[in-house]
């Protein structure tokens, strides 16, 4: 995967220093520009390797990793430096993340900015968001982004085994987006869990057709052996007699005016229970910007997303945002484009000081 957007050895040196926060796409899309136009890079990541989501969220059979890190090594040589394992924030918590994740150093976003020339900060969506149903909470029921990070850490190396929550048995994975879709071929097709995996069934609130995923990628789950559940909600999770049970509500779809989608609506008297050893919840990740609203000079809306304006500025002069956590969850490709994108603004910014 390339990142760097020129061949070395960079020959203008600007004596400007950008430091970008998140290794994920977008980060480094901006890296590979801003260190071709002859600035000093500094990559800033709580990872112990770059690659963000791309690395450590992605299945490895969906997206092989050799080529991610080759497009990093090239950013490397031509001199961006990476400090990992730091998160940049001192008020803003990423929930189960911070544990998964396990950075070793913080240091305040304040900091950044007051030694460097312009910042980009890139820190996508890092965690799940709650279904806000009782029951969620309890121990075999897993937010599944922070459950694929946690697989990959310990794959990877970086974490011991102990540190991955156990997977095995009847699986239940909730929700219809691309993080669904992963954590429904994890347990199918990766060699340290299949063996232990019973059945993995797919609930969706709507039909297949109006999936985030799309139905050809439903359709290629079922042919790796998922079973799909439509307009069924969990609504409950609990334990009786010693067994991990889940209630669920069919759902009908209803027309809205302006929306694209139908709405879900639960059908009265539809509630049925079902048994299962663990659940895997992809219902939506939120933006993990690393300030709250108005630290820093920043505004960040309810949504968690870090507001801009056209030039990609957030409201502190010097400081750009790019990526899911400008514009909200988003796919690789436009992740990496809005990184492109504001390392032009920030050079434009910087070349007119």
């Amino acid at each position: 995967m390339k990142f760097l957007r020129c061949k070395p050895p960079i020959k203008e040196k600007k004596n400007k220093k950008v430091a970008i926060i998140g290794a994920g796409p977008a980060g480094l899309g901006a890296a590979g520009v801003l260190v071709c136009k002859g600035y000093d890079v500094t990559v800033y990541d709580m990872n112990p390797e770059p690659g963000g989501m791309i690395l450590f969220g992605i299945p490895i059979t969906r997206i092989p990793k050799d080529p991610v890190r080759k497009g990093i090594k090239e950013l490397e040589e031509a001199g961006v430096k990476f400090v990992l394992r730091t998160k940049v924030d001192m008020t803003r918590s990423y929930g189960l993340m911070d544990d998964v994740v396990s950075p070793q150093e913080r240091i305040h976003l304040e900091d950044i900015i007051k030694e460097n020339d312009a910042v980009l900060i890139a820190t996508g969506t890092w965690e799940t968001r709650k279904m806000n149903v009782p029951g969620e909470d309890l121990p075999w029921v897993y937010p599944a982004v922070e459950y694929l990070v946690a697989l990959h850490m310990a794959i990877y190396g970086y974490k011991s085994w102990d540190t991955v929550p156990p997977l095995e048995g009847r699986i239940l994975v909730i929700g219809g987006g691309l993080t669904a879709a992963d954590s429904v071929l994890v347990p199918l097709t990766y060699k340290e869990l299949k063996d232990k995996v019973r059945e993995v069934v797919l609930s969706y609130r709507r039909t297949k057709e109006y999936a985030p995923m799309g139905p050809r990628e439903i359709d290629h789950l079922i042919l790796a052996g998922a079973k799909y559940w439509e307009l069924t909600q969990p609504v409950e999770f609990f334990e009786e007699n010693g067994k991990r049970k889940v209630k669920f509500v069919r759902m009908r779809l209803v027309k809205v005016s302006a929306e694209k989608r139908p709405k879900p609506v639960p059908i009265e008297g539809s509630e049925f229970v079902e048994e299962f050893d663990y659940v895997l919840k992809a219902v939506g990740v939120i933006p993990t910007a690393p300030v709250e609203d108005g630290c820093c000079g920043i505004r960040v809306d309810k949504t968690g997303v870090i507001i801009t304006d056209e030039n990609f500025m957030t409201t502190r002069e010097g400081v750009f945002a790019a990526g899911d956590v400008r514009h909200g969850p988003s796919l690789i490709g436009p992740a990496l484009r809005s990184g492109l994108d504001a390392a032009k603004h920030i050079d434009e910014y910087l070349s007119s000081k």
